[in-house]
């Protein structure tokens, strides 16, 4: 197993008398492949926000490449290596589809030269005829795109796509999983928070299952496949 990368130990987070996270633990390895899934309003984001420093958590502690970064804004742990997109894509809309591509390079990752490698993420993205439109003229699957670049931009060691997916047809389910395969491949660890269960299974390696805030399993694609306490969460069986 290759070394450790991210340690979530014992989390826990609540708003008001609501507990949203309840003593949840993870640990992912660097160029893992890495699924988390659960039904609406499991804990999903709000363990995502935890470890991405949207949110603080108000019990046990994150630790990236062997530090502890539970106090971190998220601007140091971005750029330490851990990135993440958003649901709901958000490009700066009066900017190009490359100017938006500029921004975190130039901010997060230091590049001198942000425009040419802004056109090669373009291209590794699958973008680069969508460059000089800006984002209200690009289509669900190009945002998509844009939001995993943006992401990418950041130069991750570990990027936690939340729900990248969401809205798009089988055809374009398949196109980002290759491109999120691709990027493994170049030693990106990803954590893939999705609700189609055809692409979490195929792309994880091993995959952890939250409900109510609660991690009820953790193993391989099979092992979650024929978890009982799984189903129940999914069917109420």
């Amino acid at each position: 197993m290759s070394e450790v990368l991210l340690e979530v130990q014992q989390v826990t987070k609540r708003f008001g008398g609501f507990q949203a996270l309840s003593e949840v633990s993870l640990t992912i390895h660097a160029g893992e492949r890495f699924g988390l899934i659960g039904p609406n309003g499991s804990g999903k984001t709000t363990l995502i926000n935890c470890i991405s420093g949207v949110l603080r958590p108000d019990a046990g502690r994150i630790r990236f490449r062997g530090l502890d970064i539970t106090a971190w804004p998220a601007h140091r742990r971005t750029r330490l290596g851990l990135v993440r997109t958003f649901q709901i894509p958000r490009p700066f809309m009066s900017m190009t589809v490359l100017q938006n591509l500029a921004v975190p390079l130039e901010y997060a990752a230091g590049h001198a030269d942000a425009g040419a490698q802004a056109w090669r993420l373009l291209e590794q993205l699958r973008l680069a005829d969508k460059a000089h439109l800006r984002p209200a003229e690009l289509t669900q699957i190009d945002l998509r795109k844009l939001e995993l670049a943006r992401a990418v931009a950041a130069r991750p060691v570990l990027l936690m796509a939340d729900e990248v997916m969401a809205g798009l047809s089988s055809g374009e389910v398949d196109e980002v999983l290759a491109i999120l395969f691709a990027l493994n491949a170049q030693g990106i660890a990803i954590v893939m928070i999705e609700h189609i269960m055809r692409a979490v299974m195929r792309f994880s390696e091993r995959i952890a299952v939250l409900d109510a805030g609660v991690r009820i399993a953790e193993g391989t694609p099979e092992e979650i496949a024929s978890n009982r306490d799984v189903e129940a969460a999914y069917l109420g069986v």
